[in-house]
């Protein structure tokens, strides 16, 4: 069985819509969660690291394989968090692309900005850190070529209202991938992944003084939505096909939904 991934990627800020049918309660407050993401800031990549042993950079460099972007692409790295999918896509867009990382967590993009400039590639340049929300994007209507969101839908209050975002500013053919955990509706994956988040993720978490923090990631996982269900979001906001695949072991799974 694949290790599990820690991620607790920043989320959107804005109300939920009370029309939405894929409307889900809240877990933490909109503040409480930006603090806790600022908070694990300094020591996210190397939790991550470790609690996946080194699994997440496979699952993003297929993440952003899905995504289609190629040279001289427009691209969005929505909720990029440390910036591991916005530097895979740079790799993909070139120098004559253009990558944009898109968090509302300050200390994250910092992270992202200083991982920036210790890369040697010349390319890594072609990517703007912007603080921003996820369901209110500021960018004009179909203005990207492919768009990224790592571990991010999950903890977005309003998922219909950000999935509708990515629909607007996408260009018509291009594709959305969205990697987070799986919510499986197979029982013994499930139980799987609670039993390794009450002892693995939080004991280890515990070592950097995060234990309290990473107990939110079973409940998250619990309000999320399922593989059917994100396809079906997908559509309801107006995507022409969705496609939803079960990665690592079943514990991941990957949205890639085309405009």
């Amino acid at each position: 069985m694949a290790s599990l991934q820690l991620h607790l990627l920043p989320l959107s800020t804005g109300p939920c819509l009370p029309s939405s049918r894929f409307r889900r309660s809240l877990v933490r407050s909109s503040t409480e969660r930006q603090a806790l993401f600022n908070r694990i800031a300094p020591v996210y990549d190397n939790l991550n690291d470790l609690l996946s042993l080194g699994q997440h950079r496979i699952w993003k460099r297929m993440a952003v394989s899905w995504s289609g972007a190629k040279k001289g692409d427009s691209v969005l790295d929505l909720c990029c968090g440390s910036g591991d999918l916005a530097f895979l896509l740079s790799e993909k867009v070139g120098s004559s692309g253009k990558v944009i990382g898109l968090d509302f967590s300050k200390e994250q993009l910092s992270v992202a900005s200083s991982r920036q400039k210790l890369m040697s590639n010349a390319f890594y340049m072609n990517i703007e850190w912007v603080e921003g929300d996820a369901i209110d994007l500021p960018f004009s209507d179909g203005h990207f070529d492919a768009i990224t969101m790592g571990y991010g839908l999950r903890n977005v209050v309003d998922k219909h209202k950000a999935m509708q975002e990515m629909y607007r500013v996408s260009k018509a053919g291009s594709r959305v991938s969205i990697l987070d955990f799986n919510k499986s509706t197979n029982p013994v994956i499930a139980f799987t992944q609670e039993l390794m988040i009450d002892n693995v993720v939080v004991p280890v978490a515990s070592g950097f003084g995060l234990a309290e923090d990473y107990k939110y990631l079973k409940s998250s996982i619990r309000e999320f939505l399922t593989g059917k269900e994100l396809e079906e979001l997908a559509l309801d906001v107006g995507f022409s096909n969705a496609r939803y695949y079960e990665i690592g072991g079943s514990l991941m799974g990957n949205l890639v939904a085309t405009r």
